[in-house]
């Protein structure tokens, strides 16, 4: 198994409207590799951390997931401050798993679950005290849907603290087919320090 850890993953303060929300893409850095397992360390024990699973059966590395897994970290308490999760995933080679099976009587009025939405991820380092856009668009003849982004901190076992999480800020807005982020950070973000800004565009496929 390769083990992958991830960044920590800034979550935004709540507000009244929502509360604090990010994804985050977990990637196995080699090809013929697909996720085997998932973990994931908290801030705040008031954070929920969650992956998507395609449906299938069996439950398993091939059905469940792929090559990548989309964490999604939520921030559950009432006060207003940002948290930091951060996932870690272990690869496995892809020989062996199993397919997608039928997993009930088959009925002519119903569908099997397909997947009409693709999700394209850009992943960019920061540098200290530099704006910076980072884009995110659909493949030809794809149409966007949705757009997010999230940002990452390289900090190891220690979360990063509410000053370095302020030290980057994100405005993401949907422009000509594509997700847009423009991205200041303060310079009294630690030049040394890998952080990184990751964009989702979430698009319609083409053909189903």
């Amino acid at each position: 198994c390769l083990p992958v850890p991830g960044p920590w993953v800034a979550i935004p303060a709540r507000t009244e409207a929502s509360p604090g929300q990010a994804l985050y893409e977990l990637r196995c850095p080699l090809p013929g590799y697909i996720v085997a397992g998932t973990d994931v360390r908290l801030s705040d024990r008031e954070i929920d951390v969650s992956f998507r699973g395609e449906t299938g059966s069996p439950v398993s590395p091939g059905v469940t997931t792929s090559r990548a897994v989309l964490f999604s970290g939520t921030f559950a308490g009432t006060r207003r401050v940002q948290t930091a999760f951060r996932p870690f995933i272990g690869c496995v080679p892809t020989s062996g798993g199993g397919g997608r099976d039928q997993t009930s009587v088959r009925r002519p009025a119903a569908l099997r679950p397909t997947r009409p939405l693709e999700r394209r991820v850009v992943t960019r380092r920061l540098q200290s005290g530099v704006s910076s856009r980072v884009v995110a668009r659909c493949r030809k003849g794809e149409r966007l849907v949705a757009g997010s982004h999230a940002v990452g901190f390289f900090t190891g076992n220690a979360p990063p603290g509410q000053s370095l999480l302020g030290a980057v800020e994100v405005v993401t807005r949907l422009q000509a087919g594509a997700v847009v982020a423009t991205v200041t950070t303060a310079p009294s973000l630690p030049p040394a320090l890998r952080v990184v800004a990751q964009v989702h565009a979430v698009c319609r496929k083409a053909s189903l």
